[in-house]
């Protein structure tokens, strides 16, 4: 095992559309993509299409999706550590000017407890904060390891506060600053405090603030894509986590900048396509984006 994701499972069923319909009203959609869904999970299929594929720890069902879901892991090669729900989790996702729309139906009611994994020379973890109790196992279990634990700070969870006391590399959402009344300043301030030795908050198109392995502040700026380019932002933040924990596990002495600079490629790669199946890059996508793209001037 080279490397341990957890997190909740969806199916994402994305579309395009000029409106949502109400009431008795009908409209038929332009476009639409199904595809697997989930902070940590589409991480996990992102660092596996580059080229390093890892265990996943995440909910599946006896449903005909939980099986659809074991299939599309099935052709990455991913391992998938179930834990059992009564259903699959859905999301109906509407891209439209750079925004995106989301009706999550999510079944975490738990039947039975997280699998306990060997970890052997596994080399580091990445969470999403879902499926807490075993977020919080395996994030205390690798740091007394002495391996890397990652966290997508999509939103705040009930162990969030506890569980950053346990990770390396913490990058968050805009909406977790939100959701504790932080600036993006206090946002790293507080990851500081709780012994993140990365950390960085994402803001779209103002890139990513964030600070280095010597607590230097600094803000890596977005790519420049014609709007005209941008058809579904939904999934690049976990595209931006699935490829810097792949640049990680193949260039460990590498500098985190030099890791976000190609998770970034990576996410500009992404939001140029409907649905997270179609936006997962390989290493020669990624190579076309930095030479395609320069980054937004300040």
């Amino acid at each position: 095992m080279e490397a341990l994701f957890i997190g909740h499972a969806y199916i994402d069923v994305t579309f395009i559309a000029d409106d949502m319909p109400r009431g008795d009203a009908k409209s038929v959609a332009k476009d639409y993509a199904v595809a697997f869904g989930g902070n940590a999970t589409t991480a996990a299929f992102c660092c596996a299409k580059l080229g390093v594929i890892p265990d996943l720890i995440t909910t599946n069902s006896n449903d005909w999706l939980g099986r659809m879901f074991m299939d599309m892991a099935a052709k990455y090669g991913i391992s998938v550590h179930p834990r059992k729900v009564r259903r699959s989790s859905l999301s109906f996702i509407m891209p439209k000017d750079g925004q995106r729309a989301i009706v999550r139906a999510r079944d975490d009611e738990y039947l039975h407890p997280y699998p306990h994994l060997n970890l052997g020379s596994c080399r580091a973890l990445h969470l999403d904060g879902h499926l807490a109790d075993a977020a919080l196992y395996y994030a205390k279990a690798f740091r007394q390891l002495g391996r890397l634990v990652s966290l997508d700070g999509g939103g705040l969870r009930s162990n969030t506060d506890e569980l950053l006391g346990y990770v390396d590399v913490a990058v968050v959402a805009e909406r977790l600053c939100e959701q504790m009344h932080l600036s993006e300043e206090q946002m790293l301030d507080y990851l500081k405090s709780k012994g993140c030795k990365i950390g960085g908050v994402t803001a779209g198109e103002r890139g990513m603030l964030w600070y280095d392995e010597t607590g230097k502040v600094q803000r890596l700026p977005a790519l420049a894509v014609p709007k005209a380019a941008v058809v579904d932002t939904n999934g690049a933040g976990d595209i931006f986590h699935g490829a810097y924990m792949y640049s990680y596990l193949t260039r460990p002495l590498s500098r985190w900048e030099d890791h976000f600079r190609f998770a970034r490629a990576a996410s500009t790669h992404a939001i140029q396509f409907l649905g997270n199946e179609a936006k997962l890059p390989t290493r020669a996508d990624v190579e076309a984006i930095e030479t395609r793209f320069q980054p937004i001037s300040a």
